[in-house]
Formats: structure tokens, C-alpha cells, sequence
């Protein structure tokens, strides 16, 4: 895309915009220097940044050096970010200079993207040899675990791309769309934001840190750049709702994600928007999404299914012995194909356990992810997502282990025993909420 429209726009951030030469120049820059830091494929890059034009020239530089991203949200406790960069091992960390000072003790080598730029600059910028595999790792991106400590998936780039090539089939974006980037980019729909518009030719706008939250800032921001794609998950999506619609003239599609999608706020949208609704399903655990479902107006079934498997992946509703379930019967999903993810970070125990062998691939040593999510085939061949097996939930977008939460509460000395549970006493407002025995706490008798 470089090549067919240099001059054209690629990112813009507020009133500050690169264009695709630009922005490859930069990212060419960056990965130089990051190669004579020892940069190459295998290596993890942290990644504690906010939001901004430098954010997404780090995250094009790293991969152009060969390296895989590790974000590290500057809003998480430091508490998390210190584990994340210590299990992660990162030799090198790329931040902002107001962001510096966050950071906890650890031994990386630390480059500001921004106030080190002229030191990045002094390097070439012209393209950097390709030593990219499509086996190397693209990412490794942490979520929640069910002991108090995160853990980090790792992905590859075969995946990623099968991916943004899906998508790009699918919606056909050209150099007259805008992409919004408002994701977080520690949740793994930030990858396609980020790279899918660039392929395309599109124009990738970037929402100021903390923007994803303020929905007149982001009615704002789909008018003033004419966004023609952007991201829900379906809580926000609903609360957006309550403030605006979604009827901007430039908008063609809404692709929501990361929670079940009601067919209640499916029809709030229809009613508040012309654009197309897209409801798509996938874990951590593969590359983004795993199926897609094309949301249809006036649909007497009052159910939103996840649709059926993307290109090149295959989807299994099976019991506990492994065989597949029969028609309308409930079973845990599993994926299989290129999407399945390398497996955790430093974890072969958990990545032995869910990530099993594929015993209805033909490819030797393939395996399949074992999602903890209930499903069911409905009569069409589309699939319905029925809900967890486990003690897992999807809060506003992120996947949370109530046990993670328990086993924290748990070290705190006053503290017994705790439990953790999602309720929702206002409909449409989901919250956490944690019971707790105290250690002193007096028992009534029992007879």
C-alpha cells in the first residue's frame, strides 16, 4: 500500500496525521534500531504506551524487526504490569517519556519512542530485510487466570494474517473507508484495527487515550473523520446507544464482539442505525475471531447466532468424551485450524490442557483450542453461543476468571474465604461483586 498511494493518508491522531510513507519511513527507523538492541523473531517487545501516533509506528516498527508485541496498558495496576514484565522476560520496552516514570523496577532497556526520536532517526529508512516466518510469534497478549496470575497467549503471524485477509475478503475495504482505533490495545480486536486498515489502503483514525469511553467524543470523532468502521462490544454498544445513534451518513458497518450479543440491543441498533451489524465470536486463545455472523433486519428467530467458521478454520461442538453432539444439543466448542493460537507463554502444563490434538484434522500435530464455551448447531448449521462451563465471564469485552479475583482477596489476612460472582440486578448492567468471610468473623451456633 506503501507503494500504490504514498502521499495518501494512513493514520491520523487528532490534528496530527502520517502518511503511508511516513509512517513506513518511521516504522523502518524504529526497526533498525530495535535490531541493534537485539531485536529479532522469538523476541518479546514490551509495550507501555498510550494511545497516539507513536503507538502505532512501535507496533509496525517491532513487527518490521522481526519481534512480537507485548502491551502493557499504562491504566493496569502496577502490580499486574509488574508480573506481566517479569513472566514476559522482554529485554527491551518501548514507552513514552510522560509514561517513564510509571513503570516498576525491571531490567529491560527502555526506549522512548517519542523524546528518543532523534536518536531513532539517525537510521536508515529504507525497508529492513524480511526474517519474518509465518511460524514466528506476532503478539503475546495476557488475560485473565484462574490463579491470580495472568497469562499470555501467544499468537503467530500465520494466524493474524489468515485473519485480515478473511476480513478484507469479507468487507472489502478500499482507500475511501476510515477505520476507527479505539480498543484498547491490550485486547486482541485492537489487532485488527490496527493492521487490517492499513492493508487495504484505508485510513486508520486513532481515538485520543480514553476516548473509547465518552461516547460525545466518539460522535464527534465518526463525523469529523467519517468513520466507515468501528468496534462495539455489545455493552458499549448499548450504553453508546442511550447518548446517540448511529445514523452518520458516512457509517457502512458495526462490528461488535467480546460479549454475547442480544437480540434485544441487535433490534435497539437496527432502529438507531442504517449501517449493517456484524456479530463476531472468537477467544484470546486464536487469532481475534474464530466465526462471523452478518446481523439481518426483520429476523423472526429473536436470537443472534455466531454464524459459522471464518476461512481456513474449523469449528467442533463436542461432549466430554470428544464426539461431536448431535443437531441443537449443547457442547463445548473447540477451534481448529491456522487461527489456533502457539499456545501460553511459559505455561506447558495449561497449554498441554486446552490446547489438545486435533483428532478430526488430517494434518499431523495439529491441535485444537479447548474454549470452555457452550454451543449449539441450530437447524440451519449456524452456531449459538450458549454461555461458560466454567467460572469464567465476558465483562464489558474482557474475559475475567472469578478465581483470579478470589485468589487476590484471598491473601489478604483478614480474609477467610471469598467468593466472586457476576450479577445483574439492572438489567443491562452487568457488575462484579465479591462476598468475603472475615478471619475473626464469629459463627452463630448451631443448635
Amino acid at each position: 500500500q506503501v507503494d500504490r498511494g504514498p502521499e495518501a493518508v494512513a493514520v491520523q491522531f487528532e490534528d496530527q496525521a502520517l502518511s503511508y510513507r511516513e509512517l513506513d519511513r518511521r516504522a523502518n527507523q524504529l526497526a533498525r534500531h530495535l535490531r541493534n538492541l537485539g531485536v529479532g523473531p522469538g523476541t518479546l517487545v514490551g509495550v507501555f504506551m498510550e494511545r497516539s501516533l507513536e503507538l502505532v509506528i512501535a507496533l509496525y516498527g517491532i513487527l518490521k524487526a522481526g519481534g512480537a508485541y507485548v502491551p502493557l496498558d499504562p491504566e493496569y495496576p502496577a502490580d499486574r504490569i509488574a508480573f506481566m514484565l517479569q513472566d514476559a522476560g522482554a529485554p527491551v520496552l518501548l514507552s513514552q517519556q510522560h509514561l517513564r516514570a510509571q513503570l516498576p523496577p525491571h531490567p529491560a532497556v527502555v526506549v522512548c519512542v517519542d523524546s528518543e526520536w532523534p536518536t531513532i532517526a539517525r537510521h536508515s529508512d529504507a525497508r529492513p530485510l524480511d526474517v519474518t516466518t509465518p511460524e514466528d510469534m506476532v503478539y503475546a497478549i495476557y488475560t485473565s487466570g484462574s490463579t491470580g496470575r495472568p497469562k499470555g497467549v501467544l499468537n503467530r503471524h500465520r494466524g493474524i494474517v489468515n485473519r485480515l485477509l478473511w476480513m478484507q475478503d469479507a468487507y472489502r475495504l478500499t482507500a475511501a473507508d476510515a477505520v476507527l482505533q479505539k480498543t484498547p490495545f491490550s485486547f486482541d480486536v485492537s489487532v485488527w484495527e490496527f493492521f487490517w486498515p492499513l492493508l487495504s489502503g484505508a485510513r486508520l483514525v486513532v481515538a485520543k487515550p480514553g476516548g473509547h469511553r465518552d461516547p460525545a467524543y466518539l460522535s464527534g470523532l465518526i463525523a469529523a473523520h467519517r468513520i466507515t468502521t468501528l468496534h462495539f462490544v455489545p455493552s458499549m454498544l448499548n450504553a453508546y446507544l442511550d447518548y446517540a445513534d448511529l445514523n452518520a451518513a458516512c457509517l457502512k458497518r458495526v462490528i461488535v464482539s467480546g460479549e454475547a450479543l442480544s437480540y434485544e440491543l441487535q433490534e435497539r441498533f437496527f432502529r438507531a442505525s442504517a449501517a449493517a451489524l456484524h456479530n463476531l465470536y472468537g477467544p484470546t486463545e486464536a487469532a481475534v475471531d474464530v466465526s462471523s455472523w452478518a446481523c439481518r433486519r426483520d429476523d423472526g428467530r429473536r436470537l443472534v447466532p455466531i454464524g459459522r467458521p471464518i476461512a481456513n478454520t474449523r469449528l467442533y461442538i463436542l461432549d466430554r468424551e470428544l464426539q461431536p453432539v448431535p443437531l441443537g444439543v449443547a457442547g463445548e466448542l473447540h477451534i481448529a485450524g491456522v487461527q489456533v493460537a502457539q499456545g501460553y507463554l511459559n505455561r506447558p502444563e495449561l497449554t498441554a490442557e486446552k490446547f489438545i490434538p486435533d483428532i478430526f484434522g488430517v494434518d499431523s500435530g495439529a491441535r485444537m483450542y479447548k474454549t470452555g464455551d457452550l454451543a449449539r448447531y441450530l437447524p440451519d448449521g449456524d452456531i449459538e453461543y450458549l454461555g461458560r462451563i466454567d467460572n469464567q465471564v465476558k465483562l464489558r469485552g474482557f474475559r475475567i476468571e472469578l478465581g483470579e479475583i478470589e485468589a487476590v482477596l484471598g491473601r489478604h489476612e483478614q480474609v477467610r474465604a471469598a467468593v466472586v460472582t457476576l450479577r445483574e440486578d439492572t438489567p443491562g448492567d452487568q457488575r462484579l461483586v465479591a462476598y468475603v468471610v472475615l478471619a475473626n468473623a464469629r459463627t452463630l451456633p448451631t443448635d
